[in-house]
């Protein structure tokens, strides 16, 4: 992985702007191919630091309702990771400098074959990958083979995850590391960030990584509170709602874009 690679100079620009990033989830599809290109699109001007593009799955066992649901839309819909990839290829026909990272489960990268999707994915402009059925354990999966292909590797560090667990945890990880701060799915209720700071405080001890802080976020008021001690402050749930509750996919975006917007005015004036 190089020094210069584009997740590693937004965390130094953040930085330097003593700031959190704001890290925003939708999955790509949902509701439609065509939608969901637009909000995809729209979020570096609404404020979006770090975007994570979830890749659709049948069995997203670490997703909460909200997820679940918006998998299913985008799939009933025809979306497969040749149109997820051809997303990538569009934001960055206008967009040279927002990180992109892919979120979701191995199977359809092991059925798409590693070394093919590696290759389309660093060639579209991908820059990191969450895995979150794919331990340290299994790192020469595609751990190892995404860093030879200049794509980081970001791992998931939970309130769960103990001294004696920690190094496995970091010693393939780049980017960011992103702690979930709860136990459970996505989109459960977060705990207190007084608590959330304490262990952020504690993983620093062991590395230099940035670390971005998700689950259970949902408004900008939580936002700001976690972006005072955090690098990075991932919001997915409360996205996804707004197109699962919108009545028009145009409307969809609209609110999504809304919404990134006051999380990211919120997070910029957080400390």
């Amino acid at each position: 992985m190089t020094a210069t690679s584009r997740m590693e100079r937004r965390f130094a620009a953040l930085k330097a702007d003593n700031r959190a990033g704001l890290v925003t989830f939708t999955t790509a599809g949902d509701p439609d191919y065509t939608h969901s290109l637009n909000t995809l699109l729209g979020l570096p001007a609404a404020g979006a630091d770090v975007i994570e593009l979830g890749m659709p799955f049948t069995d997203p066992m670490a997703d909460g309702a909200a997820i679940q649901l918006g998998s299913q839309r985008a799939l009933a819909n025809g979306q497969n990771m040749v149109k997820t990839l051809q997303m990538v290829r569009e934001l960055r026909k206008q967009d040279q400098d927002t990180p992109l990272v892919l979120m979701g489960y191995y199977n359809p990268i092991y059925r798409y074959g590693v070394e093919a999707f590696l290759e389309e994915a660093a060639e579209a402009g991908v820059d990191g990958l969450i895995v979150v059925d794919l331990p340290p354990e299994h790192d020469d999966e595609l751990c190892v083979p995404a860093a030879q292909a200049g794509i980081h590797f970001i791992r998931l560090a939970t309130p769960t995850t103990d001294a004696k667990r920690l190094p496995g945890v970091l010693a393939n990880t780049s980017g960011f590391l992103y702690y979930v701060s709860s136990t459970g799915v996505t989109g459960a209720a977060a705990p207190t960030p007084e608590k959330v700071q304490a262990e952020v405080e504690a993983i620093r001890a062991h590395t230099d990584i940035p670390i971005g802080v998700g689950f259970g976020i949902r408004t900008p008021e939580q936002a700001a509170r976690i972006a005072r001690f955090a690098d990075g402050v991932v919001v997915g749930s409360a996205l996804v709602d707004r197109i699962a509750a919108a009545e028009t996919p145009e409307a969809g975006t609209a609110s999504v874009l809304s919404l990134v917007s006051e999380l990211a005015e919120a997070v910029r004036n957080a400390r």
